[in-house]
């Protein structure tokens, strides 16, 4: 063939050139982005029911939102999520009105406090879990 002038090749050094690599097949990726609505209620609905777990029977875990120029003071009843941002409360005021908030994830400022329980002969409940078993288990 030909000789070809621009081969540089005798001039590489076996130390400088780069190590084939093998990269290993990743079956799935199990990547969660912490922006998301439904990673923000699992943190929302961890710290309340911590809250509420904490409080003497007779009490139940409230929130006092702090963004309205007035508060709002409701019973929770239940949290939930439509991803990517969206979170909302359900529950009831003192006086039995229902509530319902429908708020973006970087609009919440929330404060939670101790509210008289209305029915304190019912066993508490965890919200967004049927029982405290689900719920612990959830954790782990």
């Amino acid at each position: 063939m030909f000789d070809n002038p621009l081969n540089l090749t005798h001039l590489i050094k076996p130390d400088i050139i780069p190590p084939q690599i093998e990269i290993p097949k990743i079956e799935s990726l199990d990547i969660v982005n912490p922006n998301l609505a439904s990673e923000f209620y699992k943190r929302l609905t961890t710290k309340i029911n911590d809250f509420n777990r904490e409080l003497e029977n007779e009490y139940e875990v409230g929130l006092m939102l702090v963004n309205f120029g007035q508060s709002i003071t409701f019973h929770v009843e239940d949290l939930g999520y439509w991803n990517p941002s969206l979170i909302t409360f359900s529950g009831h005021t003192e006086d039995g009105d229902p509530v319902e908030l429908i708020q973006h994830t970087t609009q919440i400022s929330v404060l939670l406090m101790k509210l008289k329980r209305e029915e304190p002969e019912k066993p508490k409940k965890p919200i967004g879990f049927k029982t405290w078993e689900e719920y612990d288990q959830s954790k782990e």
